[in-house]
């Protein structure tokens, strides 16, 4: 990703990780609830978390490596959220925006992904 493009992502991805945060903070505490809250905050700070360690990375194939794992973890991210929903612990409108987001930072992870490993 250009500069001015990772610099967006870099923040786009540090802002994820504080939705998440925010949306496990204000889910009700239980057994159940605790062992889901972990899995998510995990997760989606990951997201950002690897975002930051790829634009650091000291190679493109270290990068590439790193974009992957934001890849695999906003995906496991959205299955979290939606298995959140699917069970009633929290509503569809309450992270609509969030799943958005996800989905949109994968649409922007893949092809980052694709265009860097093959370029020469």
């Amino acid at each position: 990703m250009e500069t001015g493009k990772t610099a967006d992502f870099q923040k786009r991805t540090f802002e994820y990780a504080l939705r998440v945060l925010r949306l496990v903070e204000s889910l009700p505490k239980n057994e159940t609830n605790s062992i889901l809250d972990k899995q998510l905050l995990r997760s989606g700070t990951s997201v950002g978390a690897n975002s930051r360690a790829a634009k650091r990375s000291r190679s493109r194939a270290e990068s590439v490596s790193k974009m992957g794992i934001v890849e695999e973890e906003a995906d496991e991210s959205m299955f979290w959220i939606e298995l959140l929903t699917a069970s009633g612990k929290v509503s569809a409108a309450k992270v609509e925006g969030l799943l958005k987001e996800t989905d949109e930072i994968l649409a922007i992870t893949v092809p980052s992904i694709k265009t860097a490993r093959f370029r020469k």
